[in-house]
């Protein structure tokens, strides 16, 4: 490698090629514009789309302020399990719960 080749660094194909039917783009595209949405089923629609477009996960992340490894899964869950790949599921651990304050 030359040195004037360090700084630059091929953009990783992904091997999951994203395809979108008729429904999957209306779908995606509705949930991307909804502001009544919670923030990340927004920004995950705005991610498939771009990949349906072409982008590769280094120009998502960048275009929506994210990781590269954040985009690379969203984009495995997608191809694998399609919109269902998008719900957020339940994570291991305590739930977040926070009881009423004691008064005393």
């Amino acid at each position: 490698m030359r040195s004037s080749d360090q700084g630059l660094r091929m953009p990783r194909k992904s091997p999951y090629r994203i395809e979108l039917s008729v429904n999957e783009s209306a779908e995606l595209s509705r949930r991307a514009t909804r502001y009544t949405l919670p923030y990340f089923e927004v920004v995950r629609a705005k991610m498939i789309l771009m990949a349906a477009d072409g982008m590769d996960n280094d120009e998502i992340a960048a275009r929506l302020d994210t990781r590269r490894e954040v985009v690379s899964q969203w984009r495995q869950r997608f191809f694998r399990e399609r919109l269902a790949g998008l719900e957020e599921r339940a994570r291991p651990g305590r739930p977040r719960v926070f009881p009423p304050r004691a008064h005393g």
